[in-house]
C-alpha cells in the first residue's frame, strides 16, 4: 500500500483547483536558522569546550557527549526545552547538522539517552563546568576592561514531585528551586549560574560564588574597577563586608523599614507638596549614614522618594560608591539600570525556559541550568555581533544616554529595537525572524544544501547574521 495515497488529504478551498496535503520522502526542517548560530559556536568552541569537561566512560558510544549537549543547547534556542522534544527532533536534518552528523546519518539521541547523560553528571564535573563559565566570561573581552558591573539576581523555579533539595518557599507559596545568575552589564553574559535549594538565603548562599568570580577577574585584569549591584534580597551585611574586603564598589537594595521611612519623611513630604502644586511626577532623594541593628558598620544609604498619579513610592540602596555622597540621584539611577540585566534574566527564565528543571536529582538540574545558560550566552554573544543601533537621539540637556531619565531611556531603547530587531531583540524575536524558517535539505556526497523559499520575508536578517559570524575571528585576548 502506498503511504502517499494513504496519508494524502484533499481540501475544497479553491474553485476548480484541488488543494492537497501529502507526505513526501524528503528531508524537511522548520529550524534552518540555527545554522549561523551553530557556526558561531564552532568558532567560539563553546559546546565542544563545555562537553570536554565531562568524563564519558562508555565504550564506542553511538551518541557522543558533545552531540547530546548540542541537541539540548540548540533545542533550547529553538524553543524545544524538554528532553521529550528530541524523540521527534532526533531525525531532523538541521539538528543532525548542528550536532555534527550528516542529514542522512544515524538519528540523534532519544529522550532516555539524554536523561542518562543529565543524571550521570558528577559534582566534580559541575565544578569544572563552573570554572568553564568563568574562563569563557574572562575570554569574552577582546582587551582588558577598565570597569565591569556584576549584577546578581535570583528567580524562582517551581518544582513538582519529590525532587532533591526542593522546599516550600513562603514568599512564592510554592515548592521550588532558586537559580541565581551573576551577569555582566557590559556584555550581557552570565559569568556564573548557581542553583540554590528552595529556601536558601540568596545572599549567604552566593557569597562564595561572587567572591570566586571577583578573585578570578582580579587575577586576569588587575586594574579593572568592579561594581556589584543587587536587589534587597541580597541586602546582607556579609555582602557589604565581602565587597569591602575585595576592594569593589557595591550598590545593594535595602528593604524599607520604620527607621528609613522616618529619615526620609521630610523628603517625601516635599515631593508630595511639589506634585500637588504642579501636577508633575516628582522624584526626590534623601541620603544619610545608616546602621541597622544587624550591621557591624554604618553605610551610606540613598532613598528615592517618588510621587505621581499612582501614589507614593520609596526605595532604598546601600552603597560605598564615593560619588553617591555628591550625587545621590546619580548613584540610584545607575543602580536602577540593573533592570536591563533583570530583563536578560527574565529572558533566560521565561523565553529560554531555564525554570524547566524537572529531573529528580539536584545535580542533574544544575547541569540543565548550565545548558540553558550556555544557550543564553550564545544568544547574547551573537546579539553583540549583529547589533547595529542608530545614533542616540539628541538630548535637550546635552546629557549622555546613560545619564538620561527612565522615560528617555525607555524611548531610546524602543527606538533601537525597532531599528535593529535582532541586535536588540529577545529570544522570541530571534526565533521569529531567524531560527524558525522551513527548508528542504538536499544531500549529495560532497554537499549538503539547505533550500529556503525566496518568499521568506527575513532573508536580509539571515544574510546579516551570517556575514557577522563569518567575519568574526575568535582569538586569544591581547597581552596587557
Amino acid at each position: 500500500m502506498s503511504l502517499q495515497g494513504e496519508l494524502a488529504f484533499e481540501y475544497d478551498l479553491l474553485r476548480r483547483t484541488a488543494v492537497e496535503i501529502l507526505p513526501v520522502n524528503e528531508q524537511i526542517t522548520s529550524d534552518a536558522g540555527l545554522l549561523p548560530i551553530r557556526d558561531l559556536d564552532e568558532r567560539l568552541g563553546w559546546t565542544a569546550g563545555f562537553a570536554a569537561r565531562m568524563h564519558d566512560s562508555r565504550v564506542a558510544p553511538l551518541h557522543t557527549v558533545v552531540e547530546m549537549v548540542r541537541q539540548r543547547v540548540f533545542g533550547v534556542l529553538a524553543g524545544y526545552e524538554d528532553q521529550n522534544d528530541h524523540d521527534t527532533l532526533r531525525g531532523d536534518a538541521v539538528f543532525k547538522i548542528v550536532a555534527g552528523r550528516r542529514p542522512d546519518g544515524h538519528d540523534l539521541a532519544s529522550q532516555p539517552t539524554l536523561s542518562r547523560l543529565e543524571n550521570a553528571v558528577t559534582a566534580s564535573e559541575l565544578l569544572q563546568l563552573e570554572d568553564w563559565f568563568i574562563d569563557e566570561f574572562i575570554a569574552s573581552f577582546a582587551e582588558p576592561p577598565r570597569e565591569l558591573t556584576l549584577d546578581i539576581d535570583a528567580f524562582d523555579d517551581p518544582t513538582h514531585g519529590a525532587q532533591q533539595l526542593t522546599f516550600f518557599h513562603g514568599y512564592y507559596s510554592q515548592y521550588q528551586y532558586q537559580p541565581v545568575v551573576i551577569t555582566c552589564a557590559e556584555n550581557d553574559q552570565v559569568a556564573l549560574p548557581v542553583l540554590l535549594y528552595g529556601t536558601a538565603h540568596a545572599a549567604t548562599a552566593t557569597l562564595e560564588d561572587l567572591r570566586r568570580v571577583i578573585v578570578r577577574l582580579r587575577a586576569a585584569f588587575p586594574d579593572v574597577r568592579i561594581h556589584v549591584r543587587a536587589d534587597s534580597g541580597f541586602g546582607s551585611p556579609k555582602i557589604h563586608q565581602a565587597c569591602d574586603e575585595l576592594a569593589v564598589q557595591f550598590t545593594v537594595g535595602v528593604g524599607m523599614n520604620a527607621a528609613l521611612k522616618r529619615y526620609s519623611d521630610e523628603t517625601l513630604a516635599a515631593a508630595v507638596s511639589a506634585w500637588e502644586q504642579t501636577g508633575e511626577p516628582q522624584r526626590r532623594f534623601a541620603a544619610f549614614e545608616y546602621q541597622a541593628a544587624t550591621w557591624p558598620t554604618p553605610r551610606w544609604v540613598v532613598v528615592k522618594c517618588e510621587t505621581n498619579a499612582q501614589g507614593t513610592n520609596r526605595r532604598a540602596v546601600a552603597t560605598n560608591r564615593p560619588g553617591a555622597r555628591v550625587s545621590p540621584q546619580g548613584a540610584y539611577d545607575e543602580y536602577a539600570d540593573r533592570g536591563e540585566s533583570e530583563n536578560r534574566n527574565k529572558e533566560l527564565k521565561c523565553e529560554l525556559k531555564a525554570d524547566r528543571l524537572s529531573d529528580h536529582r539536584y545535580m542533574a538540574n544544575l547541569f540543565r541550568l548550565m545548558m540553558h545558560t550556555l544557550a543564553c550566552n550564545l544568544l547574547a554573544r551573537l546579539r553583540r555581533l549583529v547589533a547595529d543601533p542608530p545614533a542616540p537621539l539628541p538630548s535637550p540637556d546635552d546629557l549622555p544616554p546613560e545619564a538620561r531619565g527612565p522615560r528617555e531611556k525607555r524611548r531610546e531603547f524602543n527606538r533601537r529595537r525597532q531599528a535593529d530587531p535582532l541586535g536588540e531583540g529577545h529570544a522570541s524575536t530571534w526565533r521569529t525572524q531567524l531560527i524558525k524558517v522551513g527548508a528542504r535539505i538536499a544531500v549529495t556526497s560532497r554537499r549538503v544544501r539547505v533550500l529556503i523559499s525566496t518568499a521568506w520575508p527575513f532573508w536580509s536578517q539571515l544574510a546579516k547574521v551570517t556575514r557577522a559570524v563569518q567575519h568574526f575571528r575568535c582569538g586569544p585576548m591581547p597581552a596587557t
